[in-house]
């Protein structure tokens, strides 16, 4: 795999996480909406969101 190669992977990693963290806030909000906050799937959406937040703040530190 050559740089521009690499580099398109990680561009397509990063559009893919940041993909994955809006449909995981959209259906967190339903269930907020719902008034299913304390669901079993609601927490692991919630575990899921912090867990892409923070992968997410590490490209952005890195320009990705």
């Amino acid at each position: 795999m050559n740089d521009a190669e690499r580099l398109d992977a990680y561009d397509a990693f990063a559009a893919d996480v940041r993909s994955e963290l809006a449909d995981v806030s959209a259906r967190m909000e339903e269930l907020r909406g719902a008034n299913k906050v304390k669901t079993a799937t609601y927490r692991q959406l919630f575990a899921t969101r912090v867990t892409l937040k923070d992968v997410v703040r590490r490209l952005e530190e890195r320009g990705l």
